[in-house]
């Protein structure tokens, strides 16, 4: 194995988190390697783009840290110091104008993610960081070496200051294979997080695939949702329902209000003496035909007694399969537990090695929300990092 002291700060991981972190090394005047175990760098995140990159949300600091629930207080120094407001002036020093949605999604103006990674890899590029492709992790050697497979064989690294910036375990395929787990300690199991849900459709679904649910309130385990979902062939998936994947990962029983405009009394009050079920929802109510599909879907429709119809338009319940496969998920939870890390975000075990973006223990709905605090984990790191190799320094 080729042994090298070629780098004083290396970066495993070459995604948002992994970006940022080098970049404030970088900034620290260090030498900085970034290893990349793919092709190309940033995979998930051009992935992420491809139907329009959503940057951050651009609401206060206490709403956002809402959405990380029993993690808000471990991840709120960090998001205190590299919010919503430091995202979107991040992106505008990379040369990409914003636009913010009407529900405060913010999206660069090219809506890609490729012009955004394409600049700040030139700007790291110019800062002197240096991106190994195909480098491949594979633990620790006996010696202590950072060992890689890379495409001219073994490599062994002996840094300075180490960041891992890893990834979840979701979508193998580009990248975020969860591989690092098998040689760390204090991890937690990973769990599918933003996923869609498995459904066994009858027959009587299939001209509604690809047709989304909106105007619905999904609810499970005391949370609820006004996002949309959209049938598929696989199942159910949609922001509306990612909300709610912590909850179903508990078990909640879900379940869906298909009306949430109209209370229990105007549905009954337009219930005509001697309605039939189906005019009534089509032509009465003028639900559109997926919701009339569900509703028959999920309740079976002619045998349902009148007395049931309001009830079950309020609170369907959604019979499902379980969660998808966790190789499927947007993100996982699970991963390194906080009590593993000292507030720095190093390894309490390991001196000099820190981690950060979703290999830490955290989760989050979609919305931005996973982006922020990939990127505010990765500078927190990176800053730590740079701070420990000044501090060695100035010891030696």
């Amino acid at each position: 194995m080729a042994l090298t002291n070629e780098t004083d700060a290396l970066v495993i991981g070459a995604g948002p988190a992994g970006l940022m972190a080098a970049e404030e090394l970088a900034r620290a005047g260090r030498r900085v390697t970034v290893a990349e175990a793919m092709p190309s760098p940033a995979r998930k995140f051009l992935m992420a783009g491809k139907s329009g990159l959503n940057l951050t949300k651009d609401i206060p600091l206490v709403d956002a840290l809402s959405a990380y629930g029993d993690r808000a207080e471990a991840l709120r120094p960090m998001l205190a110091d590299f919010g919503p407001t430091q995202v979107m002036h991040w992106a505008e020093t990379l040369g990409q104008p914003l636009f913010t949605g009407t529900t405060g999604r913010v999206f660069p103006r090219a809506m890609k993610a490729s012009p955004l990674l394409r600049a700040w890899l030139q700007r790291l590029e110019g800062q002197g960081v240096t991106l190994r492709r195909r480098w491949r992790w594979v633990g620790w050697g006996a010696d202590g070496a950072v060992r890689f497979d890379t495409p001219g064989g073994p490599v062994g690294l002996h840094p300075r200051v180490l960041v891992l910036a890893c990834g979840g375990a979701s979508w193998a395929r580009l990248g975020s294979d969860g591989a690092w787990a098998g040689w760390m300690s204090g991890t937690a199991p990973f769990h599918p997080a933003n996923a869609a849900l498995a459904m066994a459709w009858t027959q009587h679904m299939t001209p509604h695939m690809g047709a989304p649910l909106k105007a619905v309130e999904w609810r499970a385990g005391g949370v609820t949702s006004r996002g949309e979902a959209t049938i598929s062939t696989r199942g159910l998936e949609g922001g509306g329902l990612y909300t709610l994947t912590p909850a179903l990962r508990a078990g909640a029983a879900l379940s869906v209000d298909l009306v949430p405009d109209l209370s229990p009394a105007a549905l009954a009050a337009r219930l005509p003496a001697k309605a039939r079920l189906g005019p009534w929802l089509k032509k009465t109510l003028r639900l559109p035909p997926v919701k009339v599909a569900l509703f028959f879907e999920m309740t079976g429709g002619a045998g349902l007694p009148r007395s049931d119809w309001v009830a079950f338009l309020k609170a369907l319940p959604v019979r499902h399969a379980g969660l998808r496969p966790l190789d499927e998920a947007i993100s996982t939870a699970g991963g390194l537990r906080f009590e593993a890390l000292t507030p720095d975000l190093m390894l309490r075990d390991r001196p000099g090695v820190f981690a950060c973006g979703e290999m830490l223990d955290w989760e989050a709905p979609t919305g931005g929300y996973l982006l922020t605090a990939c990127l505010a984990t990765g500078r927190w790191a990176g800053q730590a990092a740079a701070r420990h190799v000044a501090a060695l320094s100035a010891g030696a």
